[in-house]
This record gives structure tokens, C-alpha cells and sequence, in this order.
């Protein structure tokens, strides 16, 4: 389990095993999706913790990276068109890959990474998303999420639009035209990001009904290198 501290370690467990519980406030019992959250090893040189527990004390060890974590109850979910001038495009996982990596300077992911996720039992290729601009017959935004069908939790997994495209309405497309096709199997659908990111992404999300105030602090020890999935 995630080491916070000897006295809050079994009690966080025991919250991420309960579905239960998990399921009467996802963003605040666990740093992750349920499944995840249930199979996770973190190593001995990292923490991660709730705001509400977070103390500026641990800076002296540890590097901060905070991630938000939101909700949609899918209450109210609508469908949604594409703007004039794209089309959905049946991309390959090279596709998606090239793309994802396009959009980020930080952060990549390779073509055996993304097919991992073809094995997971959450996959459903309904929610892979690509969008071409129908002129140049490119991709220019990509999404992707993932189904819990144990609990009927939707994730949002990777929502990336090519930076020259921003703010043309293709990010809220990729994300309402997800929670549409979960409407019939999710009961909820959770995603989260790093609070400190330039392109505020915490913007976009709440703009399409996502809500919640849940902070998670990834905490990595000063001079290691950062935790991968």
C-alpha cells in the first residue's frame, strides 16, 4: 500500500478495497481508478497523499507534483457534434501514439505501452477517439478512456489536442462525445491531471460537467526519478 504514514496506511487500504466506499466518494478514498488504485505498488522512495493530510514539511524531502481529481455524475449527458471542417478518423496505435507524444514535452508514451492497453480488461475501442481536419488530412486531437465494468466506472485516460488547434472546440468534443457513449454503462466517470499544467486542463474538464475539489500529492523523493505507471 501507499506508505503515508505508519498510523494512515491501513486505513487508506482498506478505503481503496472497499467498493463501498471507493464508490461513495471515488476522488477522495483513492489517488486512482478503482482497478488501479486496488493493484497498485508504490515504491518506498515515493508518497502520495490527500491535500487534506499534505504538510509543506514533507518539501524538505520530498518534490511535489499535485494532480486534481474530478468527478462527472452523468446526470446530464447530451451528444455533441464535431466542428465544421473534422471527421473521426480509424486511427492506428501508431496513430495515437505519434500524437499523444506531438502534444507533450514532458511526458510520452511508446507503441508497447499503448498496446498494454488493448490487454486490459477496461478496454473498449468505442472510446478511442481520433480527429482529423478534413483539409489537410491530418490528426489533430485524440481521446481515450477506459470502462470499469466491476463498479461502472468510467476513466478519461489521455485528451490531447495539437497545440495549434487548441480552443477550437475540439477538446470539449473529445470529452462530451466519451461521457455519451458511456452513457449507458457508466454510472460515473473520474479523471485527473497535474494541477500545475500550463494548458489548464482542470478548466476544460469542469467546463463539461466534471466537479469535485479532490487534490493528490505525488511525492517523490529529492534526486529519483519519477514513478511510472
Amino acid at each position: 500500500g501507499i506508505k503515508v504514514s505508519d498510523n494512515l496506511e491501513e486505513e487508506w487500504f482498506v478505503n481503496i478495497v472497499t467498493k463501498k466506499q471507493y464508490l461513495e466518494n471515488p476522488c477522495r478514498t483513492a489517488s486512482s481508478p478503482y482497478w488501479k488504485a486496488v493493484c497498485i505498488s508504490i515504491p518506498d522512495n515515493m508518497k502520495i497523499v490527500h491535500d487534506r493530510e499534505f504538510n509543506t514539511e514533507l518539501l524538505k524531502r520530498y518534490i511535489d507534483e499535485p494532480y486534481f481529481r474530478l468527478r462527472h455524475c452523468m446526470l446530464e449527458v447530451k451528444p455533441v457534434s464535431l466542428p465544421e471542417g473534422y471527421s473521426l478518423y480509424e486511427a492506428s496505435i501508431s496513430d495515437f501514439v505519434d500524437h499523444i507524444n506531438s502534444c507533450y514535452e514532458d511526458i510520452g508514451i511508446t507503441v508497447s505501452e499503448m498496446q498494454n492497453y488493448l490487454t486490459r480488461e477496461q478496454y473498449n475501442s468505442d472510446l478511442w477517439l481520433a480527429v482529423k481536419e478534413d483539409c489537410k488530412g491530418r490528426i489533430v486531437a485524440t481521446g481515450i478512456a477506459e470502462l470499469d465494468r466491476e463498479i461502472d466506472e468510467g476513466v478519461l485516460e489521455w485528451i490531447q489536442v495539437s497545440k495549434e488547434y487548441r480552443r477550437c472546440g475540439l477538446g470539449s468534443y473529445l470529452v462530451l462525445e466519451l461521457l455519451w457513449r458511456m452513457k449507458k454503462t457508466a454510472r460515473f466517470v473520474t479523471v485527473s491531471g497535474r494541477c500545475e499544467n500550463t494548458d489548464n486542463p482542470e478548466t476544460l474538464y469542469r467546463k463539461c460537467g466534471f466537479c469535485g475539489n479532490d487534490v493528490w500529492h505525488i511525492l517523490r523523493e529529492r534526486g529519483q526519478t519519477a514513478f511510472a505507471e
